[in-house]
């Protein structure tokens, strides 16, 4: 354990920026850090904590840092702390139009943007709690930017929109963008950024934990507990030990699910357009053709992206894929929902296919992302149709709802405007054809 003081010289203190940015800098590190000033601490990994500490200049902070790389921890986090103020005069202030507010989108948003000046994020939020549609568009009017999330609509007739209310960025609080004509945005000259990557542990976390409910039939057995049901018949499952996983999508959060897969003592095989060797030379997983996969694998995870057209990944899972699989197969999906095609899966169980099904998103499902609708029958849908069979689980597009990847979210998307706004290259953040 290494300790470690130093004053604030930041004329502004810590402020959000080099709070965010010490705050990811921790959540990817294997060490224990601990801050301390003025008699409280935060956990280094914790943006909201660091900010409490309401460190201001000539303050001292110490810093605690246990673990396998110390030394190496503490020199990244001197380069954060010590960053130069830049002498220039404050940039413009973007205006943002955040469309489709959350209490939990504000949490993170609100503080990272509080502070104006040279070295902050220079961003103004305007919080909207609709979403981005032709028939809201229109509220983006006098503002710069606009922050979307993935059941947000960016059609090239609310592109047009947008255009004529003067927005030129649209930022993707998510890593997904097929919800966004990029063809129009260029045309128009709109930029768009999303978050390439927030935290594939979570993802990879949830789809695990919402398979392994449908296999141990949980959600059954917690509802009959609390009826003081303690019978154990409808809830058999089965050992996941020396099973075939099979991982549709090896970036990275197929690549975290592979090694959770392996932690339980399964035989990873892996499909991807675009296989990565490093996975095989250190022996996570072997690649095996789409059909091999099918047929082989006791449980399938879908971790690959959503890409339309031909050989793309749209209806990945059909009626053909299904009939392929073991009758006794488990199916899991966090990635996008049209990657499985909704009437060849209910027209599947129906017939007694899958022994569990757990399914964060699903054809179907917009209307009914991040909407409560406890009041509403939802008579002949998607949503109603799945919720019949025992075996299988549905949740509602949360498998990235973390407090470290919804922080990473937060500053990746900030910044994003930020590079922006100063005119620089978005990098690997930006969408383009």
């Amino acid at each position: 354990m290494i300790e470690y003081r130093c004053v604030v010289e930041n004329p502004m203190g810590i402020h959000a920026r080099p709070a965010a940015l010490l705050a990811q800098l921790c959540v990817n590190s294997r060490n224990s850090v601990t801050i301390r000033c003025n008699g409280k601490e935060a956990n280094g990994n914790n943006v909201l904590q660091i900010l409490g500490l309401g460190a201001k200049k000539g303050d001292i902070l110490t810093i605690v840092i246990d673990g396998a790389t110390e030394q190496e921890e503490l020199e990244n986090i001197k380069k954060i702390l010590n960053k130069e103020i830049a002498a220039e005069d404050s940039v413009h202030v973007l205006k943002i139009a955040f469309f489709g507010t959350k209490d939990y989108d504000r949490v993170f948003f609100q503080e990272l943007t509080k502070d104006f000046g040279p070295g902050t994020y220079n961003s103004e939020i305007t919080f909207l709690n609709s979403r981005l549609t032709e028939e809201t568009a229109s509220l983006a009017k006098g503002h710069d930017a606009v922050c979307i999330f993935v059941n947000d609509e960016a059609p090239k007739e609310v592109i047009d929109i947008l255009h004529e209310e003067g927005i030129r960025l649209i930022l993707l609080r998510c890593a997904g963008f097929n919800n966004v004509d990029l063809a129009a945005c260029k045309e128009y000259g709109i930029k768009v950024a999303r978050v390439p990557a927030y935290s594939p542990y979570a993802v990879a976390e949830h789809a695990m934990a919402i398979i392994q409910e449908a296999n141990r039939r949980l959600h059954k057995a917690d509802r009959k507990v609390r009826e003081n049901n303690f019978a154990l018949s409808g809830l058999l499952g089965v050992d996941l030990h020396n099973k075939i996983c099979g991982v549709m999508g090896t970036g990275k959060i197929g690549e975290c699910f592979a090694r959770i897969a392996k932690g339980y003592g399964m035989t990873v095989i892996g499909w991807d357009a675009y296989p990565n060797q490093r996975l095989v030379d250190e022996g996570l997983l072997t690649y095996v053709t789409k059909d091999e996969l099918l047929e082989r694998a006791d449980l399938i995870s879908l971790h690959a992206p959503l890409i339309m057209g031909p050989n793309g990944t749209y209806h990945l899972i059909d009626a053909a894929a299904i009939a392929k699989m073991k009758d006794t197969v488990m199916l899991v999906n966090t990635a996008r929902g049209p990657l499985i095609d909704a009437e060849a899966l209910i027209a599947a169980l129906k017939e007694g296919k899958f022994h569990a099904v757990a399914l964060d998103v699903y054809e179907g499902e917009d209307a009914n992302v991040y909407t409560d609708r406890s009041d509403e029958p939802l008579p002949h849908s998607i949503t109603a149709r799945l919720q019949i069979f025992p075996q299988l689980v549905l949740t509602s597009h949360q498998a990235f709802f973390t407090r470290e990847a919804m922080q990473a979210i937060a500053v990746t998307t900030m910044e994003n405007a930020r590079n922006f706004n100063e005119g620089k290259p978005l990098g690997n953040a930006e969408c383009t054809l």
